[in-house]
């Protein structure tokens, strides 16, 4: 069994760096016969909100890394990299680091990631691209705060990860959990992706009058991410109001895939049309 470690604060952020830590429990108890290993390739800085983007990696064909020590997970191999949160999962993933993974896991991100904050963070974007390659993932990210309890995050995160080393290639978990000490977590439930999102609207700072030539658009953030606000339109079985009411959410996420609704069909066949006609004329 062997694991690769990703994040999108950074190598040296403290989250994963309680990860780590727990996966080293998890090798040490491994049973007799079994070996696990596993290997960290994380952004060398804060890489939040990446989604999955890898960059350019035309104009810069290679990747400057650094190596990198966490204290009480020195035995794992870790790599900073001058990347993305998405290219560092293609890169570990491809085993290029002496490690070839069946799971990833990104995180302990600092800050919760559920609504449609899903889409744009990085912790997400980093499993949703390792499945690209076959692989099953695990996004994990805790709830906002003075003190954040990533112990309790890892905790659950490393409950989860041998059924997801048995269940189905490309299987995807999105765990958020609240920022709560462990014996004061009141479960685990799932949690559906609510309507949250990350920015609610911009504009000029004042109101009405019409855009300069120039200026700045004032940004008026959501409750999304990194801290949950008002989750009073949302159900209880929301991610969102999961936390807030004191449990980890855990969602099954899907990437990228051909949407295959019948219903599409007509659209579908009419756009070809369109085109064919246009073609025709162009010829």
């Amino acid at each position: 069994m062997r694991l690769l470690l990703t994040n999108d604060d950074g190598v040296g952020a403290p989250g994963l760096a309680t990860l780590a830590r727990a996966v080293v429990r998890w090798i040490d108890a491994a049973p007799d016969g079994e070996t696990r290993e596993a290997v960290i390739v994380a952004p060398l800085t804060n890489h939040s909100g990446m989604s999955a983007a890898v960059g350019d990696v035309f104009e810069r064909p290679s990747i400057p890394y650094r190596r990198h020590y966490i204290s009480g997970a020195e035995s794992i191999p870790t790599y900073g990299l001058d990347a993305p949160p998405a290219l560092c999962a293609l890169v570990g993933s491809l085993g290029s680091l002496g490690v070839a993974p069946d799971l990833v896991i990104s995180g302990i991100n600092a800050g919760a990631n559920v609504g449609r904050s899903v889409l744009h963070s990085g912790t997400v974007g980093a499993v949703l691209t390792a499945a690209q390659l076959g692989l099953s993932g695990l996004a994990v990210s805790i709830q906002w705060g003075e003190e954040i309890h990533f112990e309790t995050a890892a905790n659950v995160a490393m409950e989860v990860v041998e059924g997801l080393l048995a269940a189905p290639s490309r299987t995807l978990f999105n765990l958020n959990v609240p920022n709560l000490p462990t014996a004061q977590l009141r479960g685990v439930r799932r949690g559906r992706i609510s309507m949250a999102g990350v920015v609610k609207s911009a504009g000029p700072l004042a109101g009405g009058e019409p855009l300069a030539e120039e200026g700045e658009l004032t940004l008026r953030v959501g409750a999304a991410s990194p801290e949950i606000g008002d989750v009073s339109d949302e159900a209880a079985d929301e991610d969102g109001a999961l936390i807030t009411a004191g449990y980890a959410s855990l969602t099954p996420l899907r990437g990228p895939h051909e949407e295959s609704d019948p219903g599409l069909d007509a659209a579908v066949s009419d756009a070809l049309r369109a085109i064919d006609r246009h073609l025709g004329r162009a010829r």
